[in-house]
C-alpha cells in the first residue's frame, strides 16, 4: 500500500471540504476520526468521504491535491459532483480537465 500515493477530499460535520494527501488512505482517515489528523479537521468531525482517487507517483498525487487546494469553494463543489457524475458515467467538465492539466 505504501507505493500508492492518494488524494483525497473530506466533508466535515461543519459541511467545510478538506483536501489531503497520503500513502494509506484509511490510516488517515482513522486519525483525522481520532483528532491526530490535520488540525484543520480538529473537531470538525464526523467526516465523508467524498473523493479518493490513487496516483502512481508521489508528485503527480501532490500535484493534483495542489490543484484541487487552489480552487473556490464553488468550483471545489461543482468538481465533485462532476466526479460523481463520472463515476455513474456521465460527462467531464472544465474543471476536470484543469485539474488533470489539459
Amino acid at each position: 500500500m505504501a507505493d500508492n500515493h492518494y488524494v483525497y477530499v473530506l466533508r466535515c460535520k461543519d459541511e467545510t471540504l478538506y483536501t489531503g494527501y497520503t500513502n494509506h488512505l484509511e490510516a488517515r482517515i482513522k486519525k483525522h476520526e481520532s483528532g491526530k489528523g490535520a488540525k484543520y479537521t480538529r473537531g470538525r468531525g464526523p467526516f465523508s468521504l467524498e473523493f479518493s482517487k490513487v496516483y502512481v507517483t508521489k508528485r503527480e498525487a501532490m500535484q493534483v491535491e495542489y490543484r484541487i487546494k487552489q480552487m473556490s469553494r464553488q468550483q471545489k463543489e461543482r468538481w465533485l459532483k462532476q466526479e460523481k457524475q463520472e463515476k455513474q458515467g456521465g460527462d467531464r467538465d472544465e474543471n476536470t480537465e484543469e485539474l488533470q492539466g489539459k
